[in-house]
């Protein structure tokens, strides 16, 4: 009995391990590069250097000596880990990949290795210690084996994202009169996208790029199920994580319009260099036809770089083309005037949180007034814009105020968000993980966002350390605290009625849900 319930518990951790590996690899989009990034943060080598694991490695050591005792420790720890994995599912804090086609060909090919693996050890060791020893190797290696897992489905998933690819180029082929416009940039390209789609849809019959369809596949999924005739303009979101990223999404979607929405030091370190950032993004622009439009973020040195040396045969475009006049940021919407080179004006009235928003409205009113829409147009379009599509959204609970920007965080989004904190009376707190994949600027990113902090907020969570000596700095209010118990305890115990709670990046799930 003990036997069997001990395989029942080694079989439900390992499943959940493997779980969790390939909702890893999955939202590091299998990028080698991100994948291993992730170990360099305190979250990802806790993955490694656990009580728990260094309590197995101990285990190895005293197996020649342990006799029997060696099967009972084990399965005391499987059976903890068994019921670890019941209550995360019964809590609903189970990791799990978002189940696609590749996913389930993964999560089955796992759950078969699992269970070819106990039957291959149990025919070939003669007692059930040197079982308990194999499975225990077999745990300990569940990391790498998983991932070799994800990695030798690769080519497989090479060819069909190939084949994918293909298809999609064949069907963008056939709409001859259709107009795609790219976005990219190193942050903004969600919420412009968001606005430009509402401003054009009056119009225009606009399809748009759905939430994380920016990669060559999620683009050309989008082709092949959305795209009709009925279509006239197509908004394309475009992110990559290296050299000739950009080049392959413009081959597939063809866009003539352009919009470079700003450039900073997001995800330096897979990049290797700033150089390569810029140089990626440029893609976009270098990739248009001779008679397309390139628009640039002209308050972003780089992007402002690019536009001057910019081939003079495309149109350029920055966002000082239309400026805003009278700009007054109330807590639940922006107001400003909206004035462009040729002299039109209008009054703008938006449903988003905070001022760096604006830049984003301009640059999609920018585009939107070349297509044949005037100021006025645009101006009663923004007036369909829905919170939810910018970066962050309010909510009210418990006589709290609540901004939730933990869709994604990058330096320009939290610098902003900070000061749209200004404008609330009362106590201001920030919850945030430090941010990652920065590289050789994280450092005095960090300390950035620490003065920042300094000047907004009575009180800072950072639920992450690796970046934490430098937002910190000599500010006595910013604390370290990674348990979400310990988040939720210490905001309730510090705020009261009408505080305010920020919470940027990727806070951990538990802390959203019990305070929004």
């Amino acid at each position: 009995m003990i036997f069997y319930l001990f395989l029942i518990s080694w079989f439900v951790s390992k499943s959940k391990i493997a779980l969790f590996y390939i909702y890893l690899w999955q939202i590091k989009e299998y990028q080698v590069r991100r994948f291993l990034d992730h170990f360099q943060t305190a979250k990802g080598r806790r993955l490694f250097f656990s009580k728990l694991n260094f309590a197995k490695l101990l285990l190895i050591i005293i197996f020649p000596f342990s006799g029997v005792l060696f099967f009972y420790l084990l399965f005391i720890l499987y059976l903890l880990e068994f019921l670890k994995a019941l209550l995360d599912i019964f809590q609903k804090r189970l990791k799990r990949p978002v189940l696609t086609k590749k996913t389930v060909v993964l999560i089955s090919s796992a759950v078969f290795l699992e269970l070819i693996f106990l039957l291959f050890i149990f025919l070939n060791t003669e007692t059930i210690f040197w079982f308990s020893f194999g499975v225990l190797i077999f745990d300990i290696l569940t990391p790498l084996i998983f991932s070799l897992l994800v990695l030798t489905f690769q080519p497989l998933a090479v060819l069909l994202r190939n084949r994918i690819i293909k298809k999609a180029k064949k069907k963008r082929e056939q709409f001859n009169n259709f107009l795609v416009i790219g976005i990219t940039g190193s942050y903004g390209k969600t919420s412009t996208k968001e606005f430009l789609a509402t401003i054009l849809s009056g119009r225009f019959n606009v399809l748009k790029t759905k939430e994380h369809q920016n990669s060559e596949v999620g683009i050309s999924q989008c082709i092949l199920n959305e795209l009709k005739p009925e279509h006239k303009v197509f908004i394309v979101e475009m992110g990559a994580y290296g050299r000739r990223g950009i080049k392959l999404l413009c081959d597939i979607a063809k866009p003539k319009i352009g919009i470079l929405t700003g450039i900073n030091e997001q995800h330096l370190a897979l990049f290797g260099s700033q150089e390569n950032i810029i140089k990626t993004k440029y893609e976009l622009i270098e990739n248009l036809p001779s008679d397309g439009i390139a628009i640039f973020n002209g308050n972003n040195k780089y992007c402002s770089e690019l536009y001057g040396k910019t081939n003079i045969s495309l149109k350029k475009i920055t966002n000082y083309d239309i400026w805003a006049e009278d700009i007054r940021v109330e807590k639940e919407f922006i107001l400003f005037k909206a004035r462009s080179k040729e002299g039109d004006l209008a009054n703008f009235r938006v449903n988003l949180l905070g001022r760096q928003n604006i830049g984003n409205i301009l640059l999609a009113a920018c585009c939107a007034k070349e297509l044949g829409m005037t100021l006025e147009e645009i101006s009663r379009a923004c007036l369909k814009i829905e919170p939810e599509q910018g970066a962050m959204k309010f909510f009210k609970k418990n006589g709290l105020i609540i901004l939730d920007a933990s869709y994604s965080a990058n330096p320009v989004g939290v610098v902003g968000d900070l000061n749209y904190l200004k404008i609330y009376p009362g106590k201001k707190v920030i919850v945030m993980p430090c941010l990652i994949e920065l590289g050789k600027a994280s450092k005095q990113a960090h300390k950035r966002i620490g003065r920042k902090i300094g000047e907004v907020c009575d009180l800072a969570i950072i639920t992450t350390k690796e970046r934490f000596k430098e937002i910190k700095g000599e500010n006595k209010n910013i604390l370290l605290i990674e348990n979400p118990k310990n988040i939720i305890v210490k905001v309730k115990e510090f705020c009261k009625d009408g505080d305010v709670i920020l919470l940027e990046g990727r806070v951990p799930r538990k802390v959203i849900e019990s305070l929004s």
